[in-house]
């Protein structure tokens, strides 16, 4: 590592990625943003799934690469080692990487790595101080356990398509595989945790982590909606189950959100509308008035709001602090002057695609700065790198690269 990534509040801890897709590879890319080492192991040949799910693609200018931008999205200041471990030889390299990991990180079906003896109670044998962390649809337990997940399953299964649409449609799955950020989110804070426990105890452990599992506990507000009921919310499309007016109006232009978060900023939007009344009526005068009274008063409002243009509402509601906004395209999203003083779109060094875009990361320390140091890695880009640390010298790696261990 450069001395700049020396910073990282995670500097000086290793991380073995056995993760593929988009969850493990969203946790580990977190912890490289921290500043530790992560080597990514990777299929000789194909690498991780998502290297091709394009197009999109970034493309070399020789045509020699082309890799996907789903990829990118998930793997940067990553190195990549290509190990068979299915072949014997393959499993004792990963065993030697395991002896020096203070992290692994797998997204393998349930027991699918006891076979090549690389599960976790195998591993610990070498490395008792190892945070093992698996990912998997449904976890290690449960009837379910042998069930392949997939994001648009999990998102069903755990309730939020239930919640999201417009009430007279079908369910709908959110636009981001989200069940799967919110697992690598979620993961890579358990990983932290585990560090932190090891650091006072010595002990490594084993951490389960389950998409559904995930799922049903971000369902938040929605989730102790119902159990505080036993009533199963439905479909609002843009609208909010506890707060009104917060959801989609039209313009006599376009369309802007309004999130009316309590009675004052009502009061305020009332005044700008010219419905001042409206803030004086016992029906909507509360928000739990007009949550009870929504189907009254929305209608209302969508007949007020159509009057003016969305330049208009959104000049003169923020003239009174009253949180509206554009309902923006992505390219809108990276064009506005906030995101860009934020700083939210970045360029990464790429030794063969050159200056790659990437999306930042929204965590800001104060000292321990965010990493930005590569792009996602080249397949296998750092085998013979990582083996020579271990103490393989060139012959060696070439025999295993000529019998197909290594790529």
């Amino acid at each position: 590592m450069d001395t700049h990534a020396q910073a990282g509040a995670l500097a000086g801890i290793k991380v073995l990625d056995l993760s593929r897709i988009l969850a493990g590879p969203w946790a580990s890319q977190m912890l490289a943003d921290f500043g530790a080492d992560v080597i990514k192991v990777e299929r000789p040949g194909s690498g991780d799934d998502t290297r091709g799910w394009g197009p999109p693609f970034f493309e070399s200018d020789d045509g020699d690469e082309r890799v996907a931008a789903y990829f990118h999205s998930c793997n940067r200041n990553k190195r990549s080692i290509a190990i068979d471990f299915t072949h014997p030889e393959g499993q004792a390299l990963v065993r030697e990487l395991v002896k020096e990991a203070d992290v692994l990180v797998e997204n393998f079906k349930v027991g699918g790595l006891a076979k090549y003896g690389l599960d976790y109670d195998s591993l610990k044998a070498i490395n008792p101080a190892l945070v093992y962390c698996s990912i998997t649809g449904f976890g290690q337990t449960g009837p379910y356990r042998q069930r392949a997940g997939y994001d648009f399953l999990i998102q069903a299964m755990g309730g939020l398509m239930s919640v999201t649409g417009e009430p007279d449609g079908q369910p709908m799955k959110v636009g981001v595989a989200l069940t799967d950020v919110l697992t690598g989110l979620y993961a890579a804070n358990a990983i932290q945790a585990a560090l932190l426990y090891r650091y006072r105890t010595g002990r490594g452990q084993y951490i389960d982590m389950a998409l559904l599992d995930v799922q049903v506990a971000a369902m938040a507000n929605q989730a102790m909606n119902y159990l505080a009921t036993e009533q199963a919310p439905g479909r609002l499309g843009n609208a909010h189950p506890n707060i009104v007016p917060y959801q989609a109006f039209a313009t006599s232009d376009g369309h802007i959100i309004l999130a009316v978060g309590n009675d004052g900023q009502f009061q305020r939007f009332c005044e700008v509308a010219g419905v001042p009344e409206l803030a004086r009526d016992e029906r909507f005068a509360t928000n739990r008035g007009r949550v009870a009274h929504r189907d009254e008063l929305v209608p209302m409002l969508a007949d007020v709001i159509r009057v003016h243009s969305r330049d208009w509402w959104l000049t003169e509601l923020e003239r009174v602090s009253v949180p509206c906004g554009p309902i923006n395209t992505l390219k809108e999203t990276f064009e506005d002057e906030h995101v860009q003083a934020r700083e939210m779109r970045r360029t990464l060094p790429h030794p063969t695609l050159g200056e790659v875009p990437s999306v930042a990361n929204p965590i800001r320390f104060s000292e321990s700065e965010v990493q930005y140091r590569s792009a996602p890695p080249s397949l296998g880009s750092d085998t013979e790198a990582v083996l020579q640390a271990l103490g393989h010298d060139v012959d060696d790696i070439a025999r295993m690269r000529m019998q197909g261990i290594i790529g």
